[in-house]
């Protein structure tokens, strides 16, 4: 099908029954052009249960330039679902932060600003915050779930996770691990909303929207077992609402279990590098560690006569996160230590 540049969203037509493909031309702050963000509304033919389907999905990749389990994932659903197997409205946009992903970077080239800082938005800020503020003001209000998938870029490893904030309200909360699970992967984590503000997660759980991130790979690269749980992960959930005939699928069939619900809501479990120096893990992602374990060790070669730094876990867990890189620097997460949870004790 082809792709229809615009140039304001009231060009959109979010009500359009099938398939339609855009980039939204966001006018770049430096010169003259833009930047095309590209785009996927699906209203479907097929009649759901009424009271089962929610009023819509919206499913994000690329909202770093860096991380391409989602890129890959989003653009295989613009491609391969087809409206007279949908009920209800579906909204894909693969590469949220089009700057970034060309570059194959964290944040945007074009105005510096990484775009899961960005949110609110502002229609009069740089081109960063000017898309969060499309997303905010024409997406979320077309939508009640909303999906972002991301990894670790060069920044940091993980235990391939779904994520989500320990919300206020119970039940919003409830239906948000309920939908987390059917990603199928082998933690879902509760992480902080201390460690930053304006991510777009925040802000669509603000408004009430069943809101779920993740973490699908790391090392810029495209983790294969990433891409099909986040693509078969989007699918469950479409079939969990009834906007998607079918029956919800076991993606990982090898592992028997169901995801294992972890916490690290508290900006302790996030251990920061004392000072810079080379890290020597000890331990895997995803590995079982006991307060006190040796997690690591970190080197100073300006002495190579010096003992390195040992850390040691702060409490029993899983580690869900150890820094990618060799070099780490002073004040950056070294790693993450999560400990089990269940619904009951959120």
């Amino acid at each position: 099908m082809s792709t229809t540049i615009i140039h304001h969203p009231s060009q959109i037509d979010f009500d359009k029954p099938g398939k339609t493909h855009y980039r939204m031309a966001f006018p770049l702050d430096s010169g003259w052009g833009s930047s095309l963000v590209p785009i996927t509304i699906i209203n479907g033919y097929r009649a759901g249960k009424v009271s089962a389907t929610p009023r819509g999905l919206a499913a994000f990749g690329g909202t770093h330039g860096n991380e391409w389990e989602g890129q890959v994932a989003v653009k295989r659903l613009c491609q391969e679902l087809d409206p007279a197997e949908i009920s209800g409205k579906i909204i894909l946009m693969p590469q949220l932060s089009e700057s970034a992903c060309a570059a194959n970077q964290r944040i945007s080239p074009l105005d510096g600003v990484n775009m899961n800082r960005a949110f609110p938005g502002n229609a009069r800020g740089t081109i960063s915050y000017r898309i969060a503020d499309f997303v905010k003001r024409y997406i979320f209000p077309q939508v009640r779930v909303v999906v972002d998938i991301h990894a670790g870029g060069r920044e940091g490893g993980f235990a391939l996770c779904t994520s989500f904030h320990p919300v206020p309200d119970p039940a919003q909360f409830d239906e948000i691990a309920k939908v987390a699970s059917l990603f199928d992967l082998p933690f879902q984590l509760i992480y902080s909303s201390q460690m930053a503000s304006g991510l777009l997660t925040d802000e669509a759980e603000a408004e009430g929207k069943i809101a779920i991130g993740g973490e699908f790979g790391f090392g810029e690269g495209v983790n294969r077992k990433g891409v099909l749980h986040a693509f078969e992960g989007i699918r469950n959930i479409l079939k969990h609402y009834d906007m998607l005939s079918g029956e919800i699928l076991k993606i990982d069939q090898a592992r028997p279990s169901l995801p294992r619900l972890v916490d690290a809501r508290n900006i302790e479990d996030y251990i920061p590098c004392p000072r810079p120096g080379i890290w020597e893990p000890l331990v895997d992602l995803g590995d079982e560690v006991k307060h006190g374990q040796l997690v690591g060790r970190l080197h100073d070669f300006s002495d190579h006569t010096a003992e390195p730094l040992e850390l040691r876990a702060h409490q029993d867990g899983v580690l869900i996160m150890m820094c990618a890189a060799a070099s780490c620097q002073q004040g950056l997460t070294l790693y993450v230590i999560a400990r089990d949870a269940s619904i009951a004790n959120k």
